[in-house]
């Protein structure tokens, strides 16, 4: 049985993944709320990204598998951001995943073989309008998760997940309407947006031992956006 570690896993991916984990592992959730969690086989951690350091004395001495979920979806024409925009989405999308990934690194050294997986967008590889600040945060998450992987080589693998547009709290001002839905859905190949679980599917296979020979990629979960021109 494997000791998961999710940064954030009460809302939209994070728990789709723990329920999917749940039963099967020991799953540690670090988040600012146990709203939807409570009923479920998982121990929370009350804990911000943004602000508070992680307690790692309420952790097991091994983790085999960490993820971090938190992230921003910042759209704003370029011309309006100010440097504080770019600063706060690179806060939360990757300065706040290194501080936790240097916290619990003894913990995944300490593993047989540890899994991090870690979010980026496809707004990284794909040139979108109004998306300059989260895709320059979520590039550099692709580029630290590169080199860790690199780094910590066999005993740490690194992945990263890409997705488009899913249905989540965070993007609830995207797809809060039957016109914006449908629009969203068009511009994919596959013809709909994502599903909290074709993302959790990915992360919980990343975690587990069918995919110990992965390490250094970027899978783009993504509906066919990134890479099909329809």
């Amino acid at each position: 049985m494997k000791n998961i570690l999710l940064i954030g896993g009460s809302y939209g991916i994070g728990l789709a993944l723990a329920k999917e984990l749940q039963f099967e592992n020991k799953v540690f959730i670090a988040s600012r709320t146990k709203e939807n969690i409570e009923e479920m086989h998982i121990t929370h951690i009350p804990f911000d990204a943004t602000t508070d350091t992680l307690d790692v004395s309420l952790l097991p001495e091994v983790i085999d598998g960490l993820v971090y979920l938190p992230g921003s979806i910042n759209l704003r024409p370029f011309k309006g951001l100010k440097p504080e925009s770019f600063e706060t989405d690179l806060q939360v999308n990757f300065i706040s995943l290194v501080k936790v990934v240097q916290s619990v690194l003894p913990n995944l050294v300490a593993s047989e073989q540890s899994s991090v997986v870690v979010f980026s967008s496809v707004a990284a590889s794909m040139g979108m309008p109004f998306h300059t600040s989260v895709a320059a945060a979520k590039g550099a998450i692709e580029g630290f998760a590169k080199a860790l992987a690199a780094e910590y080589a066999p005993k740490i693998r690194v992945n990263v997940i890409a997705p488009s547009l899913t249905d989540t709290p965070l993007a609830d001002k995207f797809l809060n309407n039957e016109t914006k839905q449908e629009k969203s859905a068009e511009r994919h190949p596959l013809k709909r947006f994502g599903k909290p679980e074709d993302i959790a599917n990915m992360a919980a296979f990343l975690l587990s031992d069918k995919s110990s020979w992965i390490s250094g990629q970027i899978f783009h979960v993504d509906g066919g956006m990134s890479t099909l021109l329809i």
